[in-house]
Order: structure tokens, then sequence, then C-alpha cells
């Protein structure tokens, strides 16, 4: 991710944190203060965190992150070497 998208997705969870915090400590009208908390609540879970796992997990792949079993393999391999160095 270059510095631009990292500011952009900052500035947008930040204004999503504020909002959420604007309704649930501002002194609105109980039927605006949900309005606030919700629209920064769904904007902040259905908008940055996708853009934010879409750009940071660009050109990574997938299959490392399985629990394929070549995988499985591999991480017990690394437990019971680890267990007869201690």
């Amino acid at each position: 991710m270059n510095r631009l998208t990292k500011n952009i997705l900052a500035a947008a969870a930040l204004s999503c944190l504020g909002a959420i915090a604007y309704g649930i400590l501002g002194e609105l009208p109980e039927a605006e203060a949900h309005r606030w908390t919700g629209g920064g609540t769904a904007a902040l879970f259905l908008l940055v965190m996708p853009a934010f796992i879409a750009l940071a997990s660009r050109g990574k792949s997938l299959k490392n992150y399985m629990l394929t079993p070549e995988n499985i393999e591999k991480m017990q391999g690394k437990q019971t070497k680890d267990a007869d160095n201690q």
C-alpha cells in the first residue's frame, strides 16, 4: 500500500470512529444518536475494513494461509523439533 492509500484509509477510519463517538457522547435526540452510531459502525465494517483487507492482501498467496495437509505437516514438524530442543 502506498502512503496516499494509507492516509485515505486512516482518515476514513477516524471519521467513522468520530461518528460513533459523536453518536454516543453528543447531546443528540435518541433517534439521531442511534443514526450516527449505526452509520459510523456500518461504514467502518462494510467500507473501511474490506478496503484495508483487499489492499493489504494484494499480491499475497492465499494458499500460504490455508490449513492444507501440507501446511499442517509443516506446523507439526516445527513443533516437534522445538519440543526436542527444550
